[in-house]
């Protein structure tokens, strides 16, 4: 089972000067394509005026990533989206983009000075990312009497828990989220106050 993996925890830009062209790389979490793809079209709004706009993405476990891809968005291939993809593999960071927006600068940097450019950008943000680990979580639906509402919450937030909805009726009914590392744990918990609980993902 994996033990989680580090994820952006919140967004970041850093921008650096090479032969009067800015790059501006923006670092941020996506944990979808679709995010993702959101996220650079974000960009480009942003800065329209940049020449372009390149860009990373890998969602998922950065050791056997679901999905990751790159784009080099009119730069010479192989110059922007994989520089880019590279330092985000070696930071080992997952559900991560980074979209680098280069302003150029009228001098021409050749194939190896766009690369070393881009992979610097990448390096400037990534580098400051401030990061929290993402753990993988199991989903439960548990069903109580009233008296144990207080408890369950207690317990849900004491181990790193959420609870996700609640539910009232002749009993409570609760979605939680809870680390995989605590749900042996939370079972115990459940039997212990004769709680009826189900895992649903």
């Amino acid at each position: 089972m994996s033990s989680g993996y580090a994820i952006p925890a919140g967004a970041l830009e850093r921008g650096i000067t090479v032969r009067k062209s800015r790059f501006i790389a923006r670092a941020l979490r996506a944990e979808t394509r679709a995010a993702a793809l959101a996220a650079v079209e974000q960009a480009r709004a942003d800065h329209p005026d940049a020449r372009h706009h390149c860009w990373a993405y890998l969602i998922g476990d950065p050791a056997s990533a679901s999905t990751a891809a790159s784009d080099d968005d009119g730069e010479p291939g192989g110059t922007a989206g994989r520089p880019i993809l590279n330092v985000i593999q070696h930071k080992g960071l997952g559900d991560v983009l980074v979209v680098v927006i280069r302003y150029f600068g009228g001098i021409k940097l050749g194939a190896g000075g766009l690369t070393r450019a881009y992979a610097q950008a990448t390096e400037a943000v990534l580098s400051e990312l401030p990061v929290t680990l993402h753990e993988p979580v199991c989903r439960v639906t548990v069903a109580m009497h009233f008296a144990h509402e207080q408890a369950v919450r207690h317990w849900v937030q004491g181990h790193r828990g959420e609870v996700d909805a609640i539910r009232y009726g002749e009993g409570v009914g609760m979605d939680i989220t809870i680390p995989v590392a605590e749900i042996d744990t939370f079972r115990a918990f459940c039997a212990a106050q004769s709680i009826t609980m189900h895992e649903t993902a």
